[in-house]
């Protein structure tokens, strides 16, 4: 089947911005859901293999929380190679997408260490992986002729991913609270099945750019790609800081 490889002509909204928008909200519900309740989890909820309550200490379960946050900001290097080198931004999100449901639904069903430890393997995996491609794959959809709307809808895109996020830190405790672990973690990774179905339903209206090859990394990693990296790093530094403090009402907070 061919898809599109370049934008329609048209000063019109892209077709394809319904469905990044839907499976943004309904992964980044899935996302937030799951952590909101993560560090609960760990030091009320978790089992051993026989069954019985084995939970953590606050100290450790803090540890696995922020190497959790690390692996999830990490893979966005991974995911970028992917898709720019080798198989274009549609098929990385989509075939991370499915590795992140795996997550999910490792987390849904089994209450152990090795399910939590295989749950956020791939989820780290999954949602790091697709972290790069989404929003430049909203920019692939604009040409010369309507990219005066991506502002626009680069807007909607931030509601969306605030909407996702705040509705699942309300509900996902709730969940936890009434119904365990199996409901609380397995409605975000439905909303996650959800996220990759609908991506996958507008694969046909999606302008799909291909991957760069060998040529990608050539470039990304000539003399003037690591001045540009160099200058980002130097950023980098002051983002660390404030997410490693920000990511504190995930852990420390939660547990006070």
């Amino acid at each position: 089947m061919s898809y599109l490889n370049a934008p329609v002509k048209s000063k019109g909204m892209p077709k394809g911005i319904p469905y990044i928008i839907g499976n943004e909200a309904a992964e980044r519900y899935s996302f937030y859901g799951m952590k909101a309740i993560l560090v609960i989890f760990m030091t009320k909820y978790l089992m051993d293999k026989e069954g019985g309550l084995a939970p953590m200490g606050e100290a450790e379960a803090t540890t696995w929380f922020h190497l959790f946050n690390s692996a999830v900001y990490f893979t966005p290097l991974l995911g970028a190679i992917i898709a720019d080198a080798f198989l274009g931004k549609y098929k990385t999100i989509i075939s991370l997408s499915i590795v992140y449901c795996l997550g999910h639904l490792a987390l849904a069903l089994d209450e152990t260490r090795l399910g939590l430890s295989i749950g956020l393997t791939l989820i780290a995996i999954g949602a790091g992986g697709i972290k790069p491609c989404v929003s430049a794959h909203v920019g692939d959809q604009f040409g010369k002729t309507n990219g005066h709307l991506i502002t626009k809808v680069f807007g909607w895109f931030y509601f969306s991913i605030n909407l996702g996020a705040f509705a699942s830190q309300i509900m996902t405790p709730i969940f936890l609270d009434r119904y365990g672990p199996h409901v609380a973690f397995g409605v975000p990774g439905g909303l996650m099945l959800l996220a990759t179905i609908v991506f996958w339903m507008g694969r046909r209206e999606f302008v799909h750019i291909p991957a760069g090859g060998v040529g990608f990394l050539r470039e990304t990693f000539s003399k003037e790609g690591l001045k540009i990296i160099g200058r980002l790093c130097i950023i980098y530094v002051f983002v660390a800081v404030f997410w490693a403090l920000f990511d504190q009402s995930g852990s420390k907070w939660v547990l006070q």
